[in-house]
């Protein structure tokens, strides 16, 4: 069963699945039929396997090496593609592993990408790849809800090395992000295979990632039955003027009408302009930047101690620090640089 949308004489299939559930029902004035469809990503949510990967697998080759086991068409691979570690997944579901891997992928610093289905083939996009990018000014936007919350804070992570022969397990570094809130302590265990550095990154991820306070901003619109899970729109409506990402979205075409769940995006997540509005620039926690080589310093504040570091991509893994005075830090993503510390406004882009 598909789903067409049709604006002016442009007509384009929004929804395609099979059939689950089938509901038909006679009524003395009529018949109505519920029914329950999904898409081919079905199978890899209610399948389960158990698979190892040794250190060196490439993203990509685990990724269609899955699709193509669960006889998934791809037309292509969007996907990011770094090297991996020791990846093992017990009775875990197809749709988990993928996941997993891609977020992996991520904090060895590639971009944030999701998966989904059009057309009747798989995908793996980038968010914010859409080529159309739609704009929810307050005239076009029913309603804005923001909800803020600090129940799911993570303040502290700590990088726990392999254990010895008894069990035991050192701690081999300490990150804090907002104590201020309590200790909220998460664990990552560095991979046998891992590097401290590729730890300390991953455990900063999650900082990045969970060490934050969560906002939830939820759009009520007229439908856009073109809008998607992962793409960019621009929100001039309830909240500040800037792109999101589309989280989720929530079509009814009885009403004619959506619910969007979206999140700020940062520039480096391919931030677009319109001809009447400009976003503008801010750099955030989590962005792509290329360095231009220059210092880089052992803290933010003045004074402290610097040494040459070679231009190459990066990672903005903390922003504003507290003596200000260097107030970027960044991470090198490539072998090119050796960036690795705080950096001054304007020696990266």
């Amino acid at each position: 069963m598909a789903v067409f949308a049709k604006t002016g004489k442009k007509e384009k299939e929004v929804a395609r699945g099979c059939v689950v559930d089938w509901n038909p029902q006679a009524q003395n004035r009529g018949n109505s039929l519920k029914c329950t469809c999904y898409d081919v990503l079905y199978c890899l949510q209610k399948s389960q396997d158990n698979k190892y990967y040794g250190s060196g697998t490439g993203t990509k080759s685990i990724i269609t090496g899955l699709f193509g086991e669960w006889e998934i068409p791809m037309e292509s691979y969007g996907g990011p593609d770094v090297s991996h570690g020791k990846l093992k997944y017990n009775n875990s579901y197809v749709s988990d592993i993928i996941l997993d891997v891609l977020d992996d992928a991520h904090k060895k610093g590639a971009g944030r990408y999701i998966v989904r289905a059009d057309k009747g083939v798989g995908q793996v996009v980038e968010k914010g790849s859409n080529g159309t990018v739609y704009v929810f000014k307050e005239d076009v936007t029913k309603s804005v809800s923001t909800s803020i919350s600090t129940a799911d804070l993570v303040t502290r992570v700590r990088v726990i090395g392999q254990a010895d022969d008894e069990g035991r397990s050192s701690v081999e570094a300490t990150l804090d992000g907002l104590t201020a809130y309590g200790i909220r302590q998460r664990v990552y265990t560095r991979g046998s295979d891992e590097s401290l550095e590729d730890a300390r990154s991953a455990a900063q991820e999650i900082l990045d990632e969970d060490g934050a306070i969560k906002r939830k901003v939820t759009i009520q619109a007229p439908d856009v039955p073109f809008v998607r899970k992962g793409d960019l729109v621009y929100v001039m409506a309830g909240v500040k003027d800037a792109c999101y990402f589309v989280k989720s979205v929530r079509h009814d075409c009885c009403t004619c009408s959506m619910s969007m769940e979206v999140e700020r995006a940062g520039t480096a997540a391919r931030e677009k302009k319109t001809e009447s509005n400009e976003a503008e620039k801010d750099y955030q926690v989590g962005d792509m930047v290329s360095f231009k080589g220059g210092t880089h310093y052992v803290s933010s504040y003045p004074g402290a101690k610097g040494y040459e570091a070679r231009a190459g991509k990066a990672k903005i893994t903390k922003k504003n620090g507290s003596g200000k005075a260097h107030p970027w830090h960044l991470i090198h993503t490539d072998s090119k640089s050796n960036v690795y510390g705080w950096v001054d406004d304007g020696t990266f882009e």
